[in-house]
């Protein structure tokens, strides 16, 4: 019988190795091994490769002694192996989809769904403090509120995106960004996360959709599927062309989707008096809060960790077909291939690349 597997591990700051590992086992009565299927990789995944979280490595050198690596990746979907004692909702055989939150669903922070900072050892917690999904196989703690079943009629490469990037867009970006019928919103990179906040705004009828980044195949990308304006942040001003178009007065919501302080300092100066600054980018370094300008203008300042709390309505939106989603899978890959995934996603925009999809068939 099959004991070690494939995967993609973390050692250190700028060290990624595909090494084997063993086959995860069941720890908890809640959890479930999958077999994985199809994962992908996140900007996210890329900031660790740079050392961007050094705490993976203090968190596993006080657990185990030492610090042997750990298996990246928080995203995919794939076919129940085993579960534990206490899963009641799936069983093996089962195709699933992985939230990249994991969730006990009775602590009080669950019970006010604030899913990320679950207080039983849930929260995004998959290839960051425990072994994620850039494996053949991944241990799922906290399974039957963590998982959603697959259905058949889903685009497999769409399902992936379940996993983070549209609940995570939908959520930081477009639902505390108070998107409503009308607004005028900005969304600063546009990149996976920034699309999917450009894709899911739509939800909500915005009447203006800026989208600002620096990669002209991305912005082509943007304006195909619904933003109503592009500016090339490389080539001309883009808070000066942000107010041009909107007469002067901003938008109502400008969305951080980057993580870096160039693409927060138009956030900050784009937003109009009493609008929403919904930053979703993962930060790595200190920016400049221009708080001196910014506290006169009854502003709505968020940030966040994903909860996955629409991820079940999402699922349906997907299904039925309403989002044009599958034009974000522009590169696929086979599992055997992850460390070439890993260089095309690093130089997305030589390589034209939005997701890569890396499947284990």
């Amino acid at each position: 019988m099959k004991t070690t597997m494939t995967a993609m591990v973390y050692h250190g700051a700028n060290d990624i190795r595909v090494e084997e590992r063993p086959i995860p086992q069941i720890l908890e009565a809640t959890d479930a091994v999958v077999r994985m299927t199809k994962t992908t990789i996140c900007g996210t995944d890329l900031g660790i490769w740079k050392g961007k979280n050094p705490e993976i490595e203090v968190v596993a050198t006080q657990k185990n002694g030492k610090f042997d690596g750990r298996i990246l990746g928080h995203e995919g979907i794939g076919v129940i192996e085993e579960v534990g004692s206490a899963v009641k909702n799936f069983k093996k055989g089962d195709k699933v989809i992985i939230s990249c939150v994991s969730r006990c669903g009775s602590c009080e922070n669950c019970q006010k769904q604030l899913y990320a900072h679950c207080e039983k050892g849930g929260g995004w917690i998959m290839g960051y403090m425990i072994d994620g999904t850039q494996a053949e196989y991944v241990r799922t703690p906290f399974a039957d509120n963590s998982l959603y079943h697959l259905p058949d009629s889903l685009n497999t490469d769409i399902a992936v995106f379940l996993s983070d990037v549209l609940p995570t867009s939908h959520e930081i970006g477009v639902q505390y960004g108070n998107v409503r019928p009308g607004d005028s919103i900005a969304i600063a990179g546009v990149g996976p996360i920034g699309m999917g906040c450009l894709l899911t705004a739509q939800f909500y009828s915005p009447a203006t959709i800026i989208a600002i980044d620096m990669d002209e195949n991305r912005l082509a990308m943007a304006k195909e599927v619904g933003a109503t304006h592009i500016i090339n942040s490389s080539k001309e001003d883009p808070v000066a062309k942000v107010l041009e178009i909107t007469g002067g007065k901003g938008v109502d919501c400008a969305m951080e989707a980057v993580g870096v302080p160039a693409t927060w300092d138009i956030c900050q100066k784009v937003v109009k008096p009493g609008g929403h600054i919904a930053n979703v980018g993962v930060h790595g370094v200190s920016v400049n809060f221009e708080l001196e300008k910014l506290w006169i203008k009854n502003l709505t300042i968020t940030t966040g960790l994903v909860n996955a709390n629409t991820t079940g309505m999402l699922l349906k939106s997907c299904c039925s077909g309403k989002l044009p989603l599958e034009k974000l899978a522009t590169h696929h890959f086979g599992f055997n291939e992850i460390a070439k995934a890993y260089d095309v996603f690093k130089h997305a925009a030589d390589e034209k690349a939005m997701k890569v999809i890396i499947s284990f068939d």
